[in-house]
């Protein structure tokens, strides 16, 4: 997306610098106790800062900026734990008013809210649980007067605005009004909130309007404040991200510091797992809304969507650290001497505004259900390609890709996998062998798809994050198997920043060809989590080194030509010093590879042995004794790997072919798993992009790559659950089974082992480290948590 990190952070630097001039704790804590309705002098200092003319038109006195610096400020007053109504004035009224057509009166109202002289609220609900507008029968036109008998609930701010955007209905007609706070027959009265937000009921009770007080009619008023909620709810995201950060932070630092036992809290395993939770929540809500800005802002039919999703993660974050900071802080948490329980109660207060997540979840998924038709709908289009004149379709394979909008690089990629995908390999469960899928391997590398991340310079793609996604969900939609791939997503990384020339001459392009196939040797007997204490040993004589000993759970070792390894070179040093990185020949004489058979009864892994094998010195790869250098880096790419959401999307295409065939999805409660679920994979995604944005531009990938892993992993065991759960009694049942339509003879699907992606997703948490180490790497060398 197109924003100035420096620029955004100098927003938040500046709203932190304003807002911690004074003690915000004790400001919230004496407006709760007097029930203050609105904090006027605090509001002229807001004004004065320039927060509420953010999203205002520099016409009409604002800084026209957009909904980056908004979140940003947001952001910052999520961590001052204040109530104020700056998202319901500066984006929820002001978004609403900006999205009308020009009048004196909108442009005077825009001006007021710049500059601080004007509080405008809105009322449009009429019941509690509202979330979209609807236009009530409540206003008749007499003359240039409009006669008013209306309710609202959940009015904000209510006491103490100076007025408010009503939507009422005249007729079969939505209108959008203003009515000033001094009108009769106005009444508002304020809920005793616990946050100090200002919210309440507004009664309009024979209330004569003069029509000149109307801002917009129709559906465009409708379209607006829609607009205007799905802003507000984004902003309200970015204030729960802020809330959850200060939580976080403060415990954070108290955990340091508390002793019991002798010991600080903070070195308690338990306790630092539960923190390394709360952490990866706030960072996929910070992955999150960032990718939805994006998205947003190149396509705002995405508005809705995102919105709702940012909410339902916003609240999970938000509420799950906020009721950890509570508990970790112990008797002080509890007490209102301490900070900590206002973040609770802010938590709780936006969690509340327009829409909780029981609403966005039934809401997130009636979005992603007319997607779903749309795209069952558009499916077999013809892509964008050119035909020779034997009627086969081409397809480009070199383009700027990241110029190419993405429905055109979505529907290229749907229209080559019809074409050149096997159907008989669609939406396998189980990993493909590679006899299976050579000839599909190869198909790619003729077109130059084969390697999407890889530089252009070493003959990759160059995807960036966005496309990179597209790329993953389309295949994982289309049901593409996935071949023995170890060369493309970890030795090909490895070489691009250890290799020397001759070594990426070597073996970079058999890897793009499918000449060489190649299988990890990391893992040994003793050695799995544990890796530094791996001791097949590699003794160095002459020009070459003599490898002994034994790998263990190498993925399709029985289909590789070639094994990237860990060796010791050195026994006398510490463990991690004394490690070497080789590249090694299968077909060496004295290798013995034995296939060791998985629950699910297949031969995914293997066991290799080593007796006097005779390795070159000049397939070391980096220096002696340094492998454990690049091993991190490798760990690293294998934990990027894992955390790709491809393996959670395909789940998810075999979930949405049974729930569609057998009427799932009018079940409300399973929409509702599948809605979280979908949420749960797109953040995951976010989180991805940001990740691959990194390796993309050739830094190393930093510790907090373990929350992806564990992430990517817990969410994929979570589809597999809820697969089983679609499969109902065929949950149990191998090989090929049918699910019938409404018409048993006609509409029946086959799907093929259910209970696959639940055997990798547990096999997923094992390797690569497992969760657990992650969550101690994330402790350790992320949180800083003390030992």
């Amino acid at each position: 997306m197109s924003f100035d990190e420096a620029e955004t952070q100098a927003f938040k630097d500046s709203a932190r610098d304003f807002l911690t001039r004074e003690n915000q704790g004790e400001r919230m804590r004496r407006m709760v106790s007097t029930q203050q309705s609105l904090d006027r002098e605090f509001w002229g200092k807001i004004a004065e800062a320039g927060w509420p003319a953010i999203l205002i038109p520099e016409e009409q006195g604002g800084l026209g900026l957009g909904m980056t610096e908004m979140t940003a400020i947001a952001e910052e007053f999520g961590r001052a734990y204040i109530g104020d109504p700056i998202i319901p004035v500066a984006v929820q009224a002001a978004s609403l008013l900006t999205e009308l057509p020009g009048s004196d009166l909108r442009n005077e109202l825009l001006e007021g809210i710049a500059s601080g002289s004007l509080v405008v609220g809105t009322a449009w609900q009429h019941r509690l649980g509202q979330i979209e507008p609807e236009c009530k029968h409540d206003a008749v036109r007499q003359g240039d007067v409009l006669a008013l008998d209306a309710e609202f609930v959940a009015a904000s701010p209510a006491v103490g605005a100076d007025g408010w955007l009503v939507l009422v209905g005249v007729g079969e007609q939505p209108v959008l009004l203003w009515v000033p706070a001094s009108q009769a027959g106005v009444q508002a009265q304020r809920y005793e909130r616990v946050d100090a937000s200002n919210m309440g009921a507004l009664s309009l009770q024979g209330c004569r309007i003069p029509a000149q007080n109307i801002l917009g009619t129709a559906d465009d008023v409708l379209r607006a404040i829609r607009t205007s909620l799905d802003r507000a709810r984004i902003a309200q995201a970015a204030q729960l991200l802020g809330v959850a950060r200060q939580s976080f932070d403060s415990t954070l630092e108290y955990m340091n510091v508390r002793v019991q036992f002798g010991k600080p809290i903070g070195s308690f395993q338990s306790l630092q797992h539960r923190m390394v939770d709360a952490y990866i929540q706030i960072q996929l809500l910070d992955y999150a809304i960032w990718q939805a800005l994006g998205l947003v802002e190149q396509d705002q039919t995405a508005l809705p969507m995102q919105a709702s999703r940012l909410k339902l993660r916003a609240e999970h974050a938000a509420g799950l650290v906020t009721r950890l900071a509570v508990q970790m802080h112990g008797g002080m948490g509890y007490s209102d001497e301490s900070d900590i329980g206002l973040g609770l109660k802010r938590a709780m207060g936006l969690a509340s505004e327009l829409g909780n997540a029981r609403s966005h979840k039934k809401r997130y998924f009636s979005l992603i259900d007319q997607a779903r038709q749309g795209r069952r709908d558009d499916q077999e289009l013809p892509a964008d390609s050119t035909h020779n004149p034997a009627g086969t379709q081409q397809f480009p394979k070199t383009a700027d890709w990241d110029e190419m909008p993405e429905d055109v690089f979505r529907q290229m990629l749907r229209s080559f996998f019809k074409v050149h995908y096997p159907e008989h390999l669609r939406h396998k469960a189980s990993r493909l062998h590679w006899h299976q899928i050579k000839d599909w391997y190869k198909t790619l590398s003729d077109q130059k798809w084969i390697a999407p991340a890889w530089p252009k310079d070493y003959g990759g793609m160059a995807l960036s994050p966005d496309k990179m996604i597209a790329y993953i969900e389309e295949q994982e939609r289309y049901g593409v198997g996935r071949p023995p791939d170890q060369g493309l997503v970890m030795l090909g990384p490895i070489l691009f920043r250890f290799g020397t020339p001759e070594q990426k001459a070597k073996y970079l392009p058999p890897i793009l060809s499918g000449e060489h196939v190649w299988a990890q040797g990391y893992s040994e007997p003793n050695a799995g989590s544990d890796l530094a204490s791996l001791s097949c040993a590699a003794v160095l004589e002459g020009e070459y080194f003599i490898v002994n000993g034994q790998k263990t759970w190498s993925t399709l070792a029985q289909d590789a030509t070639h094994m990237f390894m860990l060796v010791r070179t050195d026994k006398t040093v510490k463990k991690q010093a004394g490690i070497s990185f080789l590249l090694v020949d299968l077909a060496t004489p004295g290798i013995v590879v034995r296939p060791i058979k998985t629950i699910a009864g297949d031969e995914e892994y293997c066991e290799i042995f080593f007796d006097n094998v005779k390795v070159p010195r000049e397939n070391l790869v980096g220096e002696v004794n340094q492998g454990w250098t690049i091993s991190k880096a490798l760990l690293g790419f294998e934990r990027l790997f894992s955390g790709s959401p491809k393996h959670s999307q395909n789940t998810m295409g075999i979930i949405e072919k049974i729930a569609a065939q057998t009427g799932l999805f009018e079940d409300e409660a399973f929409a509702a798993d599948y809605a979280q679920l979908h949420c749960d994979v797109a953040d995951l995604s976010a989180a991805y992009a940001a990740f691959s944005e990194i390796v993309r531009r050739n830094e190393p990938l930093p510790a907090n790559v373990s929350l992806l892993k564990i992430w990517a992993t817990e969410t994929h065991e979570r589809a597999s659950l809820l697969l089983l759960e679609a499969a109902q009694e065929h949950a149990a049942s191998a090989g090929f089974n049918t699910y019938a339509g409404p018409n048993a003879h006609t509409d029946a699907i086959t799907v093929e082992d259910v209970q696959m992606p639940l055997y990798n997703a547990a096999a997923a948490k094992i390797f690569s480290g497992t969760n657990e180490i992650q969550r101690n790497i994330l402790a350790k060398m992320v949180l800083n948590l003390p030992t």
